[in-house]
C-alpha cells in the first residue's frame, strides 16, 4: 500500500469528498491495489484496521456484541477490511439513520465480497458507493494534462503540447500498468508485480470470491484467452473454444461463465456495454458487450508479454494501449458525471467509445496507436457514424476525437477532429 506520505493526488479524492457530503456510509470499491485504503485514510480523520492481527480477535468480537463502538472516532472515520464483519453493514446504517448525519464512514476492504446473507438492509439513502480503478496516466505523472475531457464537452479546448512519449514507453506502461504501487519500483520489478497480481487471482482471489473451489490452471486459461480478445465482441463460445484447443479437452460453457462471473465479481474484468443512438435510419446494432480488463497490465501478464514482446508485435501493442485508454476514458468521463460504452452496427461500423454525460451530452472517441493511416481509418469511421446520427432527436456530438498512444501536440483537424495523444489527457 502507498505511503500516505507519498500520495499522489487522485481523481477518486474529489469524489470520494462529493460521497461523503451526500451519504452518511460511502463504500469505496474496486480492485485490488488500486488504492483504495490509501485515499480513503487520506480522507479520512480516523481509521479502524479491522484486520490488523493485534487486534482482529477483540474488533470481531466487538462487531459481534457492540458494533457501533467501533465506530467511534472522528469523523469521517475509515473501517478497512469491513466485510470480515458483515454485521457492521446494518449497524452503519442504523447509527447513521440514528443521527441524521452525513460523512460519517468509509468502508473499504479487499476485492472480495463480503457475505451478503448477513445484511438485513439495502442501505438505500444512507449508503453511496465510489468505485476506484487503477491511476491513469495523469494521475501516475505520464500525461501533462494540458488537454481536458472537460474542455472538450465545453467547446473550449485549446491546441495543446503533449508528454510526448516513445512507443517503447508506451509498452512498458501497458505492462506496468497503473497500480500505485508499482510507480516508485524499478521497471523490471513493476512488471513482476503485475504478474504476480495475476498469480494471486488464479491461485486464490477467483476462490474466494465466493468460497467455490476454481482451478488455477483453467483460471489461468480464462484470463489468457479474455486478454486476446481485448476490445472485441467476441461471445463465450469463442473464448470455450479458445481454452479447449489450449487444454487438449473440453470445458462446460457453464464452468468458464462462472470463471468469468467471479473475476467480474472482484473488478479484474471490466466490459463494456454498448451505445444504442437515435439513428437517421434503421440499422441493427450488436448489444454485446466488449471485453476489458480494468487495467492492460492484466492482459499483458495474462499473455505472458513483455515489453520487447510488444514491440515485435504491435498488433497486440494497439489492442492493449486500447484497454489502457478505455481505462483513463472511464476514469475521466465519471469524474465529469458521465460514462463510457461502444458501438457497433452488422455494417462493422464501429466506435472504439462513446463518452456520454448525464446532460445528455456525448462525444465519439476512437483509439489508435498512431500513423497517418490508422489516424484516417478512425477519421473515416467517426465521420460516417457521425453523419448517421438523428441530430434532431439527439443532437450533435460535442467532439469528435482519436486519442493516440503518440504524438507531440493535440490540435483539431480542418475537419473539426480532434487528435490527442493520450500523454495530454486528464478529465
Amino acid at each position: 500500500m502507498e505511503r500516505i506520505e507519498d500520495y499522489r493526488n487522485r481523481i477518486s479524492d474529489r469524489l470520494l469528498k462529493e460521497q461523503l457530503e451526500a451519504a452518511g456510509v460511502v463504500l469505496v470499491q474496486g480492485p485490488k491495489w488500486c488504492g483504495k485504503t490509501t485515499t480513503a485514510v487520506h480522507a479520512a480523520e480516523s481509521v479502524l484496521y479491522l484486520d490488523d492481527p493485534r487486534q482482529i480477535k477483540n474488533n470481531l468480537s466487538m462487531a459481534e456484541n457492540d458494533p457501533v463502538a467501533l465506530f467511534e472516532g472522528e469523523k469521517p472515520r475509515v473501517i478497512d477490511e469491513w466485510q470480515l464483519a458483515p454485521q457492521l453493514w446494518d449497524a452503519a446504517r442504523f447509527e447513521v439513520s440514528r443521527l441524521g448525519a452525513v460523512g460519517m464512514l468509509i468502508f473499504t476492504g479487499s476485492a472480495v465480497p463480503p457475505d451478503m446473507s448477513r445484511i438485513t438492509h439495502t442501505g438505500t439513502g444512507r449508503f453511496a458507493w465510489l468505485t476506484m480503478r487503477p491511476m491513469t496516466l495523469w494521475e501516475s505523472g505520464e500525461s501533462n494534462g494540458r488537454m481536458s475531457l472537460l474542455s472538450l464537452f465545453a467547446g473550449t479546448a485549446q491546441s495543446a503540447v503533449s508528454n510526448d512519449m516513445s512507443l517503447e514507453r508506451m509498452a512498458f506502461l501497458v505492462c506496468r500498468g497503473g497500480w500505485p504501487g508499482s510507480l516508485h519500483l524499478s521497471e523490471s520489478a513493476a512488471i513482476r508485480q503485475a504478474r504476480n497480481y495475476v498469480d494471486t487471482v488464479c491461485q486464490s482471489d477467483i476462490t474466494r470470491v465466493d468460497n467455490v473451489e476454481r482451478n488455477p490452471e483453467l483460471a489461468r486459461l480464462v484470463m489468457r484467452s479474455y486478454a486476446r480478445h481485448q476490445g472485441a465482441q467476441v461471445p463465450l463460445s469463442t473464448i470455450v473454444a479458445d481454452i479447449d484447443a489450449n487444454r487438449g479437452y473440453s470445458v462446460s460453457t457453464d464452468t468458464v461463465a462462472s470463471y468469468i462471473a467471479a473475476l467480474r465479481k472482484i473488478f479484474v474484468i471490466e466490459d463494456m456495454s454498448a451505445w444504442n443512438p437515435n439513428l437517421r435510419s434503421k440499422t441493427a446494432i450488436r448489444t454485446s458487450d466488449t471485453r476489458y480488463y480494468v487495467d492492460p497490465s492484466i492482459a499483458a501478464a495474462a499473455l505472458s508479454v513483455s515489453p520487447k514482446d510488444l514491440m515485435g508485435d504491435l498488433n497486440t501493442l494497439g489492442l492493449l494501449f486500447e484497454t489502457l485508454a478505455v481505462r483513463d476514458l472511464r476514469v475521466f468521463a465519471e469524474a465529469i458525471d458521465g460514462s463510457v460504452s461502444h458501438y457497433r452496427d452488422r455494417n462493422g461500423l464501429e466506435c472504439d467509445a462513446v463518452i456520454h454525460l448525464r446532460n445528455g451530452a456525448y462525444g465519439l472517441v476512437e483509439v489508435k496507436i498512431g500513423g497517418d493511416t490508422l489516424i484516417e481509418e478512425g477519421a473515416k469511421n467517426l465521420k460516417k457514424l457521425a453523419s448517421k446520427i438523428n441530430t434532431d432527436n439527439m443532437g450533435k456530438p460535442s467532439f469528435l476525437m482519436i486519442l493516440t498512444a503518440l504524438g507531440t501536440y493535440a490540435f483539431k483537424r480542418s475537419d473539426d477532429i480532434w487528435i490527442v495523444p493520450i500523454g495530454s489527457l486528464k478529465d
